[in-house]
């Protein structure tokens, strides 16, 4: 457990007879009316501070104050004035001393709370800043030293930690003696930690943490040890400490930030990093302090303080000691920053304070408003009255003031929204000898607030009582408006919604007439929220008027008035169906919908095309080839073959060599009988008689012919030029002409060749 114990001789306690002797002396200063400065404004010279108080002991929180006396001094505490007692006397030179400070004792109050020195004299009042009192104190350890084993060279580390107020100084002692601090290698770091480098055998012992303040002192339990010089970083003010122990002395706002230290294992390239974000705090302080101001009676005053800290401070106003908020004439822009007084006035005449206040503290400035008056200025204007002529005027009439009026030379009107803030009032002059004002361009049905001031050469009155007054609210303007022919019978009228009138009891109202009738169909009434109608079962050859009105509480607007003709729109129908401008949209999407359904079907068409021709291409082929299975080999004797199937042997060259030599030239003699060559009977072929072992002349042209009814073309395959043809050149083929009873031509020998009807050539491929 802890130890608790009385200050050792050597470490005597701070003796009392200062702070007893104190405020004796104080006791002696001059009184309030014969020391205090004689300065014409009234401002702090010395505020009291935050201050940490001893219960049983006195004492003294200092006040000063300069300014034209006399200047009354009185003390505030948690806001409430302080009465003057035995326990708490009011000294002469304007400090508080409290006699027996006392920390909530049996029944009693306790001293401690926040307290505020008051000043004020003629020309107004102002409050010092807040000095915290709180009673010191002093608690058990909440961490004591641990036992530690370290080697020699080594480093050792201690710690304990304790609360108090003030923050307790932390000493240790080693086997009940003080460390001396003179040994480098002994280095107390912040928060109660002692760090012992280069170890050696005579540093092994028992240690103590010592912490004291004005309140106690505290001794930890003991820790056994068995067995810091400082390098900069290159920041003022930052130093390392031991072996890598970071203390920053004086610390300031520009220390904040994330520090980060690294370390290396010695011998290898383990590298480890650890970070800690640094907050520094710092105690509201003025960049821009309120300064005093002289202004004219009715016009703006504007003081303006800025202020700085950790964290940003919140500022208030106060007037005359009292807290000023917004509202009426007062406004506060930019975070409190900038206080506005419009229309400033005798009652505006204070002492206006800056307070700036965060965690860390509070602040305040101070600044004076004077309202100059010039001696004889007129009283304020009377009897203002202010009543609505239309929807946009309003008369404003008055009564001259009661005194000084000869010097007056005219009267100003102040005009504004009664929903608008002050600043945004404008004015209109008006003549001395007129007493009433006709004030024009103002909105319908809107309310106004009006007050008027009479002015001389040596400045303004005050201004009179404001009074209000609403402008009469007026019909609605005419509706624009469109007209559409749907047909040769309908028409349909457009126009913008108006939601507004539905709340002010409106609508609209429609009519419509044949040009050349007097009457009117209607009134049509339509809600204010509607903006089209169809008119229908008109008469196509007539010309029609339509008209648009909207309608309020108060009457009925102006008409918005379109002239139509539906002649000729019966032709149009006849070409066109009529237009229903609301199924556009729909129409639009269904054209689109097959449009897209229109390219699915064509995509798809296009697909079977292809299909086919590439199926019907491989059945053309299938077919030749199963004729030509039905051809090259006889199944039987010459006379038992079909005549009509006759070809000449289109397989391949390998295929033509198993077949034999006879069986081609009777199927070319076969031919010959069936189609005689062109030339005269008897003469003998011009060409040369082939030798029936010999291959034949045409080796790279196939050719082949098809039943009538199964193919329709004779088809010629070149391997070298790898041309599609229709003519067989190698052969003396040529397409003969049609026969007189017009069925298909057949291909003869011998007859005139024609010119080809096509030819394609194709890529080279390999046979099948």
């Amino acid at each position: 457990m802890a130890v608790q114990r009385a200050a050792s001789p050597r470490r005597p306690p701070a003796p009392l007879w200062p702070r007893l002797l104190l405020p004796l002396l104080l006791l002696l200063l001059p009184a309030p009316s014969e020391g205090l400065g004689h300065s014409a404004e009234l401002a702090f010279a010395v505020e009291p501070s935050d201050d940490v108080a001893v219960p049983g002991q006195p004492i003294v929180l200092d006040c000063r104050v300069e300014g034209t006396p006399p200047v009354r001094i009185t003390w505030r505490k948690n806001g409430v004035e302080l009465p003057e007692s035995t326990h708490s006397t009011l000294l002469a030179n304007g400090s508080l001393m409290i006699r027996h400070f006392r920390l909530e004792p049996g029944g009693s109050p306790s001293d401690e709370g926040d307290y505020e020195c008051v000043a004020q004299n003629r020309f107004g009042l102002v409050v010092s800043r807040k000095a915290r009192i709180q009673a010191a104190t002093m608690s058990d350890f909440h961490v004591h030293p641990q036992a530690t084993v370290g080697e020699e060279g080594g480093v050792a580390r201690f710690q304990c930690q304790i609360h108090g107020l003030p923050k307790p100084l932390i000493t240790w002692e080693k086997n009940r003696v003080p460390i001396d601090t003179d040994n480098e290698r002994y280095t107390l770091l912040p928060k109660g930690v002692l760090q012992i480098t280069g170890l050696r055998a005579e540093d092994g012992g028992i240690f103590h943490c010592v912490a004291s303040n004005i309140a106690s002192i505290r001794i930890s339990h003991g820790a056994r040890l068995t067995v810091s010089d400082g390098r900069p970083i290159g920041v003022e003010g930052i130093q390392v400490l031991g072996t890598g122990n970071l203390i920053i002395s004086d610390v300031t706002v520009q220390h904040s930030g994330v520090y980060v230290c690294a370390a290396n294992r010695p011998g290898t390239r383990v590298r480890r990093t650890a970070q800690g974000r640094l907050v520094v705090q710092a105690p509201a302080e003025f960049v821009q302090h309120p300064q005093s101001i002289s202004r004219p009676a009715g016009t703006t005053a504007m003081f303006t303080c800025q202020a700085q800290g950790e964290p940003p401070p919140h500022v208030t106003w106060l007037k005359n000691g009292q807290v000023l908020g917004p509202g009426g004439h007062v406004r506060l822009k930019n975070n409190n920053s900038t206080l506005t007084i419009s229309g400033i006035g005798p009652e505006d005449e204070a002492i206006y304070q800056c307070v700036a206040e965060n965690s860390a503290g509070s602040s305040q400035a101070s600044a004076r408003l004077t309202v100059l008056w010039a001696e004889g200025l007129p009283g304020p204007p009377r009897n203002v009255r202010a009543v609505s002529v239309s929807s946009t005027e309003v008369r404003v009439s008055w009564s001259e003031p009661l005194a000084n009026t000869k010097e007056i030379i005219g009267y100003v009107l102040h005009i504004r929204k009664a929903a608008d803030p002050p600043e945004l009032e404008y004015q209109e002059a008006v003549s001395k000898s007129t007493f009433q004002h006709l004030v024009s361009d103002l909105e319908p049905s809107t309310a106004y607030s009006f007050y008027i001031k009479a002015y001389t050469p040596r400045g303004a009155s005050s201004a009179s009582v404001p009074t209000l007054a609403s402008t009469l609210g007026e019909a609605p303007a005419p509706p624009p408006l469109s007209v559409r022919v749907l047909g040769s019978s309908s028409l349909q009228l457009l126009w913008e919604p108006w939601p507004r009138l539905a709340q002010h009891e409106g609508g609209f109202k429609l009519f419509y007439r044949p040009a050349s009738k007097t009457s009117f169909t209607g009134p049509i009434l339509l809600p204010g929220t509607v903006s089209s109608y169809n008119l229908s079962q008109l008469d196509p050859t007539a010309v029609y008027e339509v008209k648009l009105l909207a309608y309020n509480q108060h009457g009925d607007g102006n008409a918005t008035v379109r002239f139509v003709s539906l002649r000729g729109a019966s032709e149009r129908t006849a070409l066109s169906p009529p237009c229903d401008c609301r199924k556009e949209e729909a129409a639009n999407q269904t054209s689109t919908t097959g449009i897209v359904i229109g390219i699915h079907i064509g995509v798809t068409c296009i697909i079977f095309c292809v299909l086919f021709l590439l199926f019907g291409q491989r059945g053309r082929v299938l077919l030749c080839k199963d004729v030509e299975n039905q051809l090259s080999p006889p199944q039987g004797p010459r006379s038992q073959r079909d005549p009509g199937i006759l070809a000449l042997n289109g397989a391949r060259r390998g295929q033509r060599g198993q077949l034999g030599r006879d069986e081609k030239r009777v199927d070319m003699k076969e031919l010959e009988q069936l189609f005689p060559p062109a030339s005269a009977a008897g003469q003998p072929d011009p060409r040369p008689t082939q030798d029936p072992a010999a291959p034949a002349p045409c080796e790279e042209t196939q050719l082949s012919v098809l039943p009538l009814q199964g193919c329709g073309l004779m088809e010629g395959k070149t391997t070298e030029a790898k041309t599609t043809e229709a003519t067989a050149p190698c052969a003396g083929l040529a397409a003969a002409p049609p026969p007189p009873d017009g069925g298909p031509g057949l291909l003869s020998e011998g007859q005139a060749s024609r010119p080809a009807a096509a030819r394609v050539t194709q890529p080279a491929h390999s046979e099948q």
